[in-house]
């Protein structure tokens, strides 16, 4: 015998629990659905024999956002993406990234990459991307440093704008200087505080007696001779 049907009325559905005739909740599939929006998308620019988005599927990404490769707006997508290789994106780090964007679509990228400007630019955010800049540059196994001419690029890059005057001159030393043939994290990581703590051109505030690395006590002694 079937069961007898109950008299008492039954909520409405909400959203998350309206079914379609197949059974999913219709938030299911278009959760699904995204996710097929956000791989057709990645196989687009994939490299089907690596499974994964090489240097040539991000230049040609990068000409379909407008976008030059260089553009410090593909690095904040890197770093969005939690990309673990330089120059490449996996499927697991796209498919992650874009869900968090918020983006399934090439248009909705490119606009996303105005709002993501936003979010690397909150000081919560902000050192997190700079160290993720230097990481991203680490492109050997057990790799430790970077070479002067790449840390010239990144500093340009991810301070130039913020801080023009003191990483002109800052590069300007690095390029002239032999004592020094690559960048570690620390150093790395002092520039940024060095940028913002340190009063440009006079640096009337430095002290060498304080921790800062070396590098930084012999720029401040070029400065200070150039000045005299």
């Amino acid at each position: 015998m079937p069961p007898r049907a109950s008299k008492r009325k039954s909520a409405p559905p909400n959203s998350s629990s309206v079914t379609s005739s197949d059974g999913r909740s219709v938030s299911s599939k278009a959760k699904i659905k995204g996710l097929e929006k956000i791989d057709r998308l990645f196989n687009t620019y994939a490299n089907s024999s690596l499974g994964m988005i090489d240097p040539e599927g991000i230049e040609a990404l990068c000409s379909d956002l407008g976008v030059d490769y260089t553009d410090v707006r593909i690095l904040m997508l890197a770093w969005k993406l939690k990309a673990e290789k330089q120059g490449y994106f996996t499927q697991d780090e796209w498919q992650t990234g874009l869900k968090a964007l918020g983006v399934d679509s090439l248009s909705k990228l490119k606009k996303a990459l105005s709002d993501l400007e936003k979010e690397v630019e909150k000081p919560s955010n902000y050192e997190d991307f700079y160290t993720y800049a230097f990481r991203y540059c680490l492109t050997e196994e057990k790799q430790k440093s970077v070479d002067i001419e790449s840390i010239c690029e990144l500093l340009n890059l991810v301070l130039g704008v913020q801080f023009r005057p003191q990483i002109d001159s800052l590069i300007e030393y690095l390029k002239v200087q032999n004592d020094y043939k690559v960048i570690n994290s620390d150093q790395w990581i002092n520039f940024l505080r060095f940028c913002k703590e340190i009063s440009f051109p006079d640096l009337k505030n430095y002290d060498a007696t304080q921790a800062w690395p070396l590098i930084l006590d012999n720029y401040v002694e070029w400065m200070r001779e150039k000045r005299s």
